[in-house]
């Protein structure tokens, strides 16, 4: 069985009085692309903004690399290989594509970023086309490509992705699906938070269903995507 690269155990978060992540548990392993569903207010950006340091951790562990975590900013994360796209794409809007990506090395000393901006222009050809533009200027889904490029130049061990679908027209939600299987057919593990469940799960590894903050179910994706309770209750049969 592969390495165990990211764990949770018995998670906790909560925004003041309100607990909105109950004791999550999971296990992200080397290779997979694991996706977490659940309905909007589940708990699941709550979750990814505890491992990435954003949101502090009321109770639990959180591992990645077979080290705690806890307690951790997300620069110090990002430098040990994690790395998170969040919502809303957050692209430097005054920063051209080129310079987007290059912020995305910043905490890299190599010589071989540039070689890595040419790589992930092989990846999003639309962005090599625009590397000279402003990111304000892009449609949200060129913006979206624009983020998730930024997140590889990190050269993430582990790459957490936020509703990367969220807000694009049908045919980019196409577009963007097929280049996340791609960076995972390319060897990137990636841990993925979306509301879209049946694409999510058509594409994972595995998947953990959260509800109310709870993980509610887990399991193979093929056998969640034939589950009648997922298929009721996120799959709109």
């Amino acid at each position: 069985m592969a390495a165990t690269l990211l764990s949770a155990r018995d998670l906790k978060v909560a925004y003041g009085g309100i607990q909105a992540v109950k004791g999550v548990s999971f296990d992200v392993r080397e290779g997979e692309l694991v996706c977490l569903i659940g309905a909007n207010g589940a708990g699941k950006t709550t979750t990814l903004k505890a491992i990435t340091g954003l949101q502090p951790v009321a109770a639990g562990e959180i591992r990645f690399l077979d080290r705690s975590i806890k307690g951790q900013g997300p620069w110090d994360l990002v430098n040990q290989g994690l790395v998170m796209v969040p919502e809303g794409r957050g692209v430097f809007a005054r920063m051209t594509i080129t310079e987007n990506l290059q912020m995305g090395a910043y905490v890299r000393s190599d010589a071989a970023i540039d070689d890595d901006v040419e790589r992930v222009f092989g990846i999003f050809p639309r962005l090599k086309e625009r590397r000279s533009q402003l990111a304000g200027t892009l449609s949200g889904g060129e913006q979206q490509m624009l983020a998730m490029g930024r997140g590889l130049m990190a050269r993430p061990k582990v790459l957490l992705m936020d509703e990367p679908s969220m807000g694009l027209s049908p045919i980019m939600v196409d577009k963007i699906f097929e280049v996340v299987g791609d960076i995972h057919a390319r060897g990137t593990t990636i841990l993925l938070v979306e509301q879209n469940a049946s694409r999510a799960l058509q594409l994972a590894t595995r998947g953990y269903v959260m509800d109310s903050g709870e993980v509610t179910m887990s399991g193979e994706s093929k056998a969640l995507l034939s589950d009648p309770r997922v298929r009721a209750a996120y799959l709109g049969e």
